[in-house]
């Protein structure tokens, strides 16, 4: 690994953890069955049992933090599950309490042992902990002060969680040494290569549903020449081609009305205005006649069919460009991927990334479930498991976390 000079922020290799109290800030959030309240998906917890295996390696004593859910949705639950597949996947002990920072927490950390883990309750139970505020403001709060005087060191891990300035993310980097675990310096050193400054030729690739998401990123790299190319793919580029004044058909219409595409119309048309030919958009259609694959060309539009992926002429120009691309990112998928007939587009893209010799970054769930389906996961150079914090950075927003992080190293290396 790295050595702090290298970094903003300071990472484990930094600090010295045998007999030491950590403070594990993780994002053990997973998707939970609505009905059995089971989780269903434990990748986020394998995730970070690589920070939490180093750790106890070191010999720390660990008191694990983290959030499921929003307080009255479905997924709300406690931590207890969590604790136990994580003692499943690492194989040995991990302890829970169900508190946050009160009575039962501050015994249960006071009796912990050198190398013991202990996961402390689901910290949105504490109903300011989602309150947005700096980090010298969330120091001062109830969990911060009753948690920080029994704890040696902060560690935050949780780069999913890292665009909320909330209690268990910032404050403790106020007044604790503080270090980034394992994937939160592997997501940031990741996104350092594709927006700091990238290896040219560099490819952005976007999809997916979200709307004001994906003309965010474009928006982003291209203004600030990040980007040589996007390559927009799914109802981003149905947006697009809406914006080059082509008609989808009242049906494809609906649905990017519905998802909110067409109130960023004036946006993609600033765009193509700018960076027309920087901002690549689909040359034909595959349309769902009856459950069958059909391949449209534009001249073919309107169509009353649903448009569910791109066709064979833009999937081999896209694939040429991201052949000659030097730094790759993907964000959302080129169709219904889920129906087999649909899925060419994603798979084709997918697969040139996995070959290319130039450094390539996949991100967003459907995007990752694409790949894991395609079995291409571990042929890529960097899967991002992140979210909003993802779409975040890719459109040059701050992230409080890892400001707090920075600043944390700043007051560490002066005090030295």
């Amino acid at each position: 690994m790295s050595t702090s000079s290298e970094h903003e922020f300071l990472t484990l290799d930094d600090f010295d953890f045998r007999g030491k109290t950590v403070l594990l800030r993780v994002d053990f959030n997973s998707p939970v069955d609505p009905e059995t309240k089971k989780i269903l998906d434990d990748s986020r917890i394998r995730e970070h049992a690589e920070t939490i295996r180093e750790l106890s390696s070191k010999g720390a004593r660990m008191v694990i933090l983290a959030h499921q859910g929003r307080p009255g949705d479905p997924d709300f639950i406690p931590l207890e599950q969590h604790a136990k597949i994580l003692a499943r996947i690492l194989k040995r002990q991990v302890s829970y309490v169900n508190d946050v920072f009160g009575e039962k927490a501050v015994t249960a950390i006071k009796w912990l042992k050198d190398d013991e883990i202990l996961v402390l309750e689901n910290v949105r139970t504490y109903e300011d902990e989602t309150v947005e505020k700096p980090v010298a403001e969330q120091a001062k709060t109830p969990m911060v002060q009753s948690l920080a005087p029994l704890t040696d060191i902060f560690v935050n891990d949780a780069f999913g969680a890292a665009h909320r300035g909330h209690v268990s993310m910032i404050g403790f980097a106020g007044v604790l040494p503080t270090a980034a675990g394992r994937v939160m310096e592997r997501e940031l050193k990741a996104l350092k290569k594709v927006v700091g400054k990238p290896e040219k030729p560099c490819v952005y690739i976007l999809g997916g549903a979200k709307a004001k998401d994906s003309v965010g990123i474009a928006e982003y790299v291209l203004g600030k020449g990040i980007a040589d190319n996007v390559l927009t793919v799914g109802l981003v580029g149905h947006l697009f081609l809406s914006a080059r004044r082509y008609d989808v058909g009242s049906a494809n219409r609906a649905l990017l009305e519905k998802k909110g595409f067409m109130e960023q119309v004036s946006r993609a048309e600033d765009l193509l205005n700018r960076f027309g030919g920087q901002v690549k958009t689909p040359v034909d259609l595959a349309v769902d006649i009856k459950g069958k694959r059909s391949e449209i060309s534009l001249m073919q539009l309107p169509t009353e069919h649903p448009i569910k992926d791109i066709g064979a002429k833009t999937t081999e120009g896209f694939r040429k460009i991201i052949g000659d691309a030097k730094t790759i990112v993907m964000n959302g998928s080129a169709g219904v991927f889920e129906e087999k007939p649909f899925i060419k587009g994603t798979k084709a893209i997918l697969t040139a990334i996995s070959k290319s010799k130039g450094f390539g970054m996949v991100g967003g769930g459907h995007t990752l479930a694409a790949a894991h389906k395609l079995n291409l996961i571990n042929k890529i150079s960097f899967v991002s498991t992140a979210g909003g914090a993802l779409i975040d950075y890719l459109t040059g927003k701050k992230l409080p976390a890892v400001e707090a992080l920075k600043e944390a190293a700043v007051r560490y290396r002066k005090g030295k």
